[in-house]
């Protein structure tokens, strides 16, 4: 199996500008995910965040883990499941507007570095869909244009820990699915694995860095693409030991944006841009309201019901 896509963001600024832009777009087509390294947010504020992290866990979220797993009869089941995960979570919402203040049991200065945190991953989001604009052969700033709504985009973070499962051959940590949005950055546990991804039939590791960020392609870029790139199914397996922290940020369209591919992707394919158009033309908030309950389940027919509600025409699925 070829290596997982690691890309080392601090070659763009020299000589290896070109390959390493060429890994990006391979990362894109081929695998829908990809490791980054170098980023530019300082490795202080990313210890700090994990500290706080695994912190807060302990003091406020895992005796009420353990007492929902229970009250759910979890811990001793002997039949596998499938409509639940074995994760503890809390979320937090940045854009449009915060609500971090609202959130309860934080201390003042874990919302202060998560505060700063998602400023910092806002920005890296921003500036990785321009290096996507630039593969793509779009202008300069189309996948942020394409994702904003009258509010600009919806960016929002899930907060993760996957604990010590006695039963993990019975129980999955996060059942597999696709990300409904648009571009996905993901801190997670450097010693504790567990998120893996569907590529050519086979479940492979997404390998745990000290420092890096994880980034994967949402349902969004999959049908702004017209399906040049593609959002890939992953799930996070349970573990009999450790306790795995995932720090997911969601840099999504806003709700009222219109998604559709991007025109230049599909005049590249043809003369006829209209037979062309393979995916559908959709309000973004339209699609989070039929993923809520699809979220599992293939993405296709997702596209399927959206094309049936008013959109461009036929879709081809690869």
């Amino acid at each position: 199996m070829e290596n997982f896509p690691v890309i080392n963001l601090e070659k763009l600024n020299g000589e290896e500008r070109g390959a390493t832009m060429e890994k990006i777009k391979d990362a894109c087509e081929n695998w829908g995910f990809f490791e980054l390294l170098n980023h530019g947010i300082s490795h202080e504020l990313m210890d700090a965040v994990e500290t706080s992290t695994k912190k807060h866990y302990k003091k406020c979220m895992e005796q009420r883990f353990k007492q929902l797993m229970a009250s759910k009869g979890l811990e001793g089941v002997q039949a596998e499941v499938h409509d639940m995960d074995w994760e503890s979570t809390f979320h937090l919402r940045h854009l449009p507007y915060s609500n971090i203040s609202e959130i309860p049991d934080l201390q003042d200065d874990y919302r202060n570095i998560m505060k700063e945190f998602a400023v910092k991953l806002g920005k890296l989001a921003e500036e990785l869909l321009e290096l996507l604009d630039e593969n793509l052969g779009l202008e300069k700033g189309y996948l942020k244009k394409a994702m904003c709504g009258s509010k600009g985009p919806s960016f929002g973070t899930k907060v993760s820990n996957y604990p010590p499962c006695p039963k993990p051959e019975l129980i999955k940590g996060l059942r597999a699915h696709t990300d409904a949005g648009g571009i996905i950055l993901l801190f997670q546990d450097d010693k504790v694995s567990g998120l893996q991804l569907l590529k050519d039939g086979h479940w492979i590791d997404v390998p745990p860095m000290r420092h890096s960020i994880v980034i994967n392609l949402g349902d969004q870029l999959e049908v702004i693409t017209n399906g040049k790139y593609k959002s890939v199914l992953h799930r996070v397996i349970a573990r009999t030991d450790g306790n795995r922290m995932s720090i997911a940020s969601f840099y999504n369209p806003g709700s009222d944006a219109v998604i559709c591919p991007a025109p230049a992707l599909v005049q590249k394919e043809g003369d006829d841009e209209e037979k062309n158009h393979v995916y559908p033309k959709f309000v973004f908030d339209d699609y989070m309201k039929l993923y809520a309950g699809l979220k599992f389940q293939p993405k296709e027919p997702r596209f399927e019901a959206m094309r049936a509600t008013g959109g461009l025409g036929p879709i081809a699925i690869a």
